[in-house]
This record gives structure tokens, sequence and C-alpha cells, in this order.
């Protein structure tokens, strides 16, 4: 079927070539939406970027998306991903913005392409290559000429590829939205009178380049004709467009937040993700974005932050593995249908809004014969509401929705989605066969020698700062420096660093002495580190590192990292201090073995004869094993290791730190989708580490022989780390008398006489409903793998569940006293059932 839509999308670039325009599509916008081809069109977008996976990933991603109800693929387009180097270009594996633009369309979709090129994203310098820092007289994100010079060789760049490969929906290619810049409106004024002409040039010179689709600018309240303004944020309902000429569009809906290390883990209960989404639609939204649909991976050192994490999950519906997330991505698929079924009367008209009741307000879309309507409940508690003559039961913090004006197709705070438990199975490396040395564990190692190794060192007076000097080749910069102590040995003495971030080690005479780290809120380190010194020469070797550089705020590029100083000896034997920063330093831009390849496994000085070295820091390891069987998602658990980077057969799987753990408390299991959402609302995993588990995509892997390497900073044992598979354990629902029909029966007349319905279905295919755990029909409670059962109870329930559904790879039962009984008369009575496959 594929292959037949993609030969289909191949004819469809020929005819819009080469015959007449016709078979092109044509996008304008007017002030109630994108028009597509004449035809205004409400649109559901989700976010997908695409180096965050790989290509092997992309069409079950796509697919997946298209699947839950999505007409629209968003992604940003990474400037230092694909010029690393001025002048030189990288557009290759997970870089080939073409090929994941093709298999968008592949699948039938459309692409809002988001060259900004300013993508902030949590990546790395905001998606700024390192380069563009070092050209004489050039600030960032302003009315400069030489950023301006290479914003728009850059954007033109990328314009003219897909142009190349007839990829605008003018030339009948998948791209309908372009957007230039990127939340410049939060932070331009403290740019000054220079930000509103640098929009002005950067608006024009977007449209300038003749994409024949429209521009956007998110967070940009000034943006000027013809490019739409638009919104980001957890909620946008109240946002409303520049010009009444432009139509009501959120680029960025936040579906969970991301994750920083040393941070507890967000997440964003879906029923308030789904109540958002809906009151967007209702007060005349027509285009909406998750961001993000599927977070992914920032593989290698593609984080900003700094202190992002190597997980960008995002807590979106289709979780960094590629898997779907239950009941977030079937209700929102629920959302979008029950949206759909409304679109005819949304793109018709504005809606009259009135309040039938406080904190209740109805919004009806009405022409003709054509109605559909909206009832949202923004208050934290249950309110029933007369409308049209018609009573409503509408749940606290909760949009209905009727397609009709008169009948709910679905209500946001009630979900008919089944949910499912994933977990991870854990397994030991199984080392390749004859890989086995002399050390018995499978592991060799290199030490990374401490202070200065290389050649290239050099020496300058005063401490300098870290990116200015490392140029981001490495998240590491030797500081070194040699003094003389006068007297008895043994001196204790206090060593005092300032530095600008983002976490370093200090060596006194080659053995570590302390370290310091600062957190994703304070880059910032200072630390003060007992130390002892000998009579006569004594080195002091200070590693500072970097976690991914800053990526967003008003001149970011411009802050810095590294010992910026002072450094003091507090305290020595006379009482004196003595400050080395303006002193001779040595330095040395990142590690000797960076240099020499270890990370794909191919120097030659790896050591396997002797005990292998254990929580000891600057060490790297290597080993060769195994993969895992099967086609589950895998990942490597890095507990028992400190902090490093990881290599796969010479793939970076990115920086690990299972040892930063998030704090104690602010942490919910059950978190109340009533009420405003945050990202600080809904957090799990507190006093724990913030990742753990770090994804090794299936497409990295050989069956028999893989190489593992590691560069461990600051102290591991790695024998204990383990692989670990994810799978699926159980799959739920629960489904009360009160719940709407199923969304795909609104248009029969069975659904409205089969009423509430209780659906699952087998995660893969080829699986079987093989046994219920739990089945309840009365007053059951509880979640997900902690069904209980409540006082009132059918005796029932088990067998009619496990006839209706066991041999099945999906089953749905009838919420109804017909088929259970009444167990308890006059009470609201729900189904709740947890089943496996095989």
């Amino acid at each position: 079927m594929r292959g037949t839509q993609i030969l289909f999308v191949g004819l469809l670039w020929f005819f819009c070539v080469y015959a007449p325009s016709s078979f092109c599509a044509n996008v304008t916008y007017d002030h109630r939406a994108l028009v597509i081809d004449g035809k205004r069109r409400v649109l559901v977008s989700g976010s997908i970027h695409y180096p965050r996976s790989t290509p092997e990933m992309w069409p079950d991603l796509i697919q997946k998306s298209k699947d839950g109800g999505l007409d629209v693929i968003e992604t940003y387009v990474f400037w230092n991903l694909h010029e690393p180097v001025q002048g030189q270009y990288n557009f290759e594996g997970r870089a080939d913005l073409v090929k994941f633009v093709k298999a968008v369309a592949a699948a039938g979709l459309y692409v809002h392409l988001r060259i900004g090129p300013y993508a902030c994203a949590e990546w790395n310098y905001g998606g700024f290559p390192l380069w563009l820092h070092f050209i004489p007289g050039i600030q960032f994100r302003t009315d400069n000429k030489p950023f301006e010079a290479e914003m728009k060789r850059f954007t033109v760049k990328i314009v003219d590829m897909m142009k190349q490969e007839s990829l605008y929906a003018s030339q009948g290619g998948p791209i309908i939205l372009s957007q230039v810049e990127n939340e410049y409106g939060n932070i331009d004024a403290a740019y000054g009178p220079a930000a509103k002409s640098y929009i002005k040039w950067a608006a024009s010179m977007a449209t300038s380049l003749d994409t024949g689709v429209p521009w956007v600018m998110c967070q940009q309240a000034d943006a000027p004709d013809p490019i739409i303004n638009t919104c980001n944020g957890f909620y946008c309902d109240q946002f409303t467009p520049n010009s009444n000429a432009k139509p009501k569009m959120w680029t960025e809906n936040w579906s969970g937040w991301f994750l920083s290390f040393g941070g507890a883990v967000p997440y964003r209960p879906v029923e308030d993700l789904a109540f958002a989404v809906a009151r967007f639609y209702q007060r005349g939204g027509t285009f909406q974005n998750y961001y993000m649909y599927h977070g992914g991976t920032n593989f290698g050192r593609t984080t900003g932050g700094p202190f992002i994490s190597t997980s960008y999950d995002y807590d979106a519906p289709i979780d960094q593995y590629g898997i779907i997330r239950q009941p977030k991505w079937g209700h929102l698929k629920d959302v979008h249908k029950a949206i759909k079924l409304c679109e005819e009367a949304l793109i018709a008209t504005d809606p009259t809004i009135t309040s039938p009741g406080p904190n209740i307000e109805a919004a009806v879309y009405k022409t003709g014969s054509i109605c559909a309507a909206f009832l949202a409940n923004i208050a934290t508690s249950d309110a029933t509401v007369t409308f049209n003559g018609n009573s409503y039961h509408l749940p606290a913090w909760s949009v209905s929705i009727l397609p009709d004006c008169k009948n709910v197709v679905l209500n946001t705070a009630k979900i008919n989605s089944a949910s499912m438990i994933s977990s991870f199975t854990t397994e030991s490396f199984k080392e390749e066969v004859g890989s086995l040395d002399d050390s018995g564990s499978g592991w060799s190692w290199i030490s990374e020698p401490i202070g200065i190794s290389k050649s290239d060192s050099f020496s300058k007076f005063g401490l300098l700062e870290q990116i200015n000097t490392t140029a981001d080749k490495s998240d590491y910069l030797w500081y070194s420096i040699s003094i003389d102590v006068e007297g008895d040995s043994g001196s204790q003495t206090v060593l005092h660093i300032e530095s600008l971030g983002h976490a370093l080690h200090a060596f006194i005479n080659g053995k570590i002495a302390g370290s310091g780290t600062g957190n994703s809120g304070k880059a910032k380190v200072n630390v003060d580190i007992p130390v002892t010194l000998v009579a006569g020469k004594n080195s002091i070797d200070l590693l500072s590192l970097t976690v991914g550089l800053q990526n967003y705020g008003a001149f970011f590029d411009t802050w810095g990292a590294g010992i910026t100083g002072p450094v003091i000896l507090k305290g020595l034997k006379n009482g004196s201090t003595v400050d080395l920063s303006s002193q001779q330093w040595t330095y040395q831009v990142g590690l000797k073995y960076e240099d020499l390849g270890p990370s794909n496994g191919s120097s030659g000085q790896w050591n396997s004869q002797s005990t292998l070295p254990t929580n000891q820091s600057l060490i790297w390891y290597k080993t060769n094993f195994v993969a895992p069987s099967g086609s589950n998602p895998v990942a490597i658990d890095f507990t028992g290791m400190g902090k490093g980077e990881a290599w796969v057969n010479g793939q970076s799987i990115g920086r690990y730190w299972p040892t930063y753990v998030s704090p104690n408390g602010g942490c919910t299991d059950s978190c109340n989708y009533r009420g405003a959402y945050s990202s600080s609302k809904c957090l799990k995993n507190c006093g724990k580490p913030s990742q753990t588990l770090y994804h090794i995509p299936r497409s990295w892997l050989q069956p028999d022989s893989n190489t593992l390497v590691l560069f461990e900073e600051s102290g591991g044992d790695p024998t204990q780390i383990s692989f670990a598979t994810k799978q699926i354990g159980s799959m739920c629902s629960h489904v009360s008398e009160s719940h709407p029909p199923p969304v795909d029966l609104w248009n029969s007349d069975k659904g409205r006489k089969v009423g509430p319905v209780l659906s699952l279905e087998c995660p893969y295919p080829n699986q079987l409903i093989s046994s219920i755990k739990f089945a309840s029909f009365g007053t059951p409670y509880g979640t997900c793998g902690n069904f209980k059962h409540g006082r009132c109870r059918s005796n029932k329930a088990l067998s009619i569940v496990q006839k209706a559904c066991i041999g099945s790879s999906s089953c749905r039962i009838g919420i109804s006293i017909n088929t259970f009984g009444d167990p308890c008369k006059g009470v609201t009575k729900s189904l709740a059932v947890e089943a496996s496959c095989a």
C-alpha cells in the first residue's frame, strides 16, 4: 500500500511540474482558516523532529501520527546539524530533511516546515552553528547585517532544496506552511528598536523567496502582513491574531514538558490536553499542533539547556521509543474525530459565544441547516447546564462536543480509549562469542590522562571563557597550572573556584580532589574544595565541562561557560591567600582520546590484561555484545555508572548521567487534571535518577556483533549496566454508563442505540487477547494494574468479558444492565477491565 502512495505522490509532482497548475495545491488563508485549493480546512498537526529519531523509524512514526488523526507533521530545521562547518553541509542519515519530508508526503500528510533558522527546541545553542558566533561584528537575532546575511543564506539554501525536490504545495508537494524566526516576541524587548526592524526584515526576506505557501511567526504579536502570527503555550483559546484577515493558529500545544538532568519527570494528563484542544477549536481556532507528538531522543551532543536530558520523550502521544502512549494517543484520536465531525460548521462561520451559567461557555457554529456546538465547563467542579432546551452534565474542566448542536459525541474528561502499562525487562549483556579477555569481564579500557596531554595545548595569562576557547568541539576544557609551596609537606588549604558552568572536576597532583555541578536553573558553579598540597611543586588541573549549550533567552549566545574565576587558594600555612586567576594557565581543548577514535572502538591501545578499574574518573570502556533478540525497543540501563557519553557501533546514543537525582518533593502519581496546567504541576520520579534508560535505535544494532564504548567522567562500574527491552504488559479500560458512545459510531443509528462501549485491542499485529486479569461491573475503582472491586459488583462480569474477548485481537462490550444485570439500582455503574495479549 505504501509503495502505491509513494508512486501517487511522485505522479502528482510530475503533473505539477510538467502539466497545468490545476494539479498543484494553492494554499492561502482568510480570517477563519488556511485555505487549500479554495476550501477552508480544520487541521490537526503534530511535531516530529527528524534528527531525534532515525530514518528507519520515520515511516512508522508518521503512520501512527496519521492513524491518530493528524493532517500535518511539523518540524524545525536544525542549522547546526546541516552546516556544522561554514559552507560544509550535511543532509545524510538523521539529517536527511528531504527524505523526511517525502516520507510525510508518502503517508498522505502535509508538512509545516519551521525553518527559523533559530529553533530553541532544547537543542544545542538553539540550533545555531557555533561558527556563527565568531563572525566579526555579528549580533544574533537583531538588525545586524552580518547575522542577516548568514540567516538569509541558510534560509535560501533550505527553500531552494525544497523547491528542487518540488516539495512545496504550490509544486504538488506536502509543505503547506513555513515559519521564519521563532518565539522572538518573548524576548524582543531586550533588543530595543533594532528588534522591530529585524522582524520587518525577516518577514520581507521570507516572503521574497516565493514558496507559494504562507509564512508564520509564532509568539510575534507585531508580525508584519502577510505573515501570520501564531500562539504557543499550554492553552491558546484566548489568543487572537493581529489582523482580522488572519486565522487563529496554535503552533505549539505542549503535550508535556522536557526533562532536565537533576529534575523530576513532567507529565500532562490527557484530560487537560484534550480540554485545551477542544477549547481552542471551540473559540475559533482551525490549526493546532502538538509539541511534541513524538519527542524522541537527543543523540550525540545535540541537547541544549544546559542540562537537558538525553530523553526528549515530552510525555508525547508517541513515546521516545516509537510506541503509542495510551490513553493519550487514543483519547486525542477521538477528540480529533469529534472535531472533524464539526468541520463543515467550523469553516462556514464564526462562533456565537454565550455563557449559560457561571464558568460555563457555549459556542455555536450555525449556518443554514448545519450546526455544531461546544459546551465548556472551565470550573474545577462539575455542573449541569441547560442548552437549547436540553440538560447536559458537564464534568469539571471539560468540553462537550455536539456535532449536531444536540447530541454529545465526546466529553474531554471522559476517556473511551484503552490505557496500557508498558514496562522494561532487564537482561544482562550477552558478550559476543570470542570476545572474553583475560580480565574475565568482557570489558577493556583506556585511562584518559589527567591534565595536559595533547600537542595542541597552549598557554595564556588569565582564565579563558570556555565556549570561545573550544568552539564547542568538545564538552571538555582543561585548565592547568603549577604552583610552588614552601614549608612542610601536607599543607592543608581550600581551593575556591567560580565557574559560569556547567560542571567541573578538580585534580591536585594527579588525584581527584572534588567536583562541582550546576543545575538547569543555575548553571554557575561555586565550590570550596579542601586540598592537601606538598612542599615544592604542585599541579592543579581543572576539567571544566558543558552539558549542552544555552538555547533560549535574549543574547543567549553571549552567556558563556567555563572557569572564569576567581580561582583562589585560601588559608595557606602563613594565613595568606593566593589568587591564581591572572597567572599563566595552560589549556587543552577536549580529551586526548576524543581525537584518537576510541568512540568507534578502533584505538589500538585498549587494555584487557589486568583488573578492570572501576569507580575511577576519566576512563574509557569498551565491550562487544550480542543485541537482545526480537523487535521490541532497546535501551541501556546505566545504573552503576556516573556521568559520560556512550557510543554503539560508533553512533553516539548521547550523554548519560544516572547519578544526577531529582529532588525528593513535589511529585504525584495521580495528578488532578482540573485547573490550569503548568510545567511543574504534574511530576513523577522524585528522589530518583532523572534518567537511567538510554535508547538504542534497533537500526544501529547488528544481530550478533556490536561494540559499546563509554567515556566515564566521574566514576562507575560498567559491569553493572544492562539491556532493557520495552514491552506492553497490560491494557485496561474503564467506561461508565454516562460515557458517550464511541465516536466512530456517531453517524450510525446503531451508535445511538448501543450507548457506551468498552473497547480493547492488542497493541501489535498477530497478537490475541490471552487473559482477563480483572473485570468488574458496578463501582470498581483504581488505575490500570491496580483496579479494585467496589461495594457494588455484578458476579457475571468476568465470565462475560472472557467470553467476548479471549482469543480475539480486539473486542467491544456494551456498558449496559441488559448485559451485566443491575447490581445496585439508582447508581451510575461502570465496567473496568484489565487484559493481556500474547
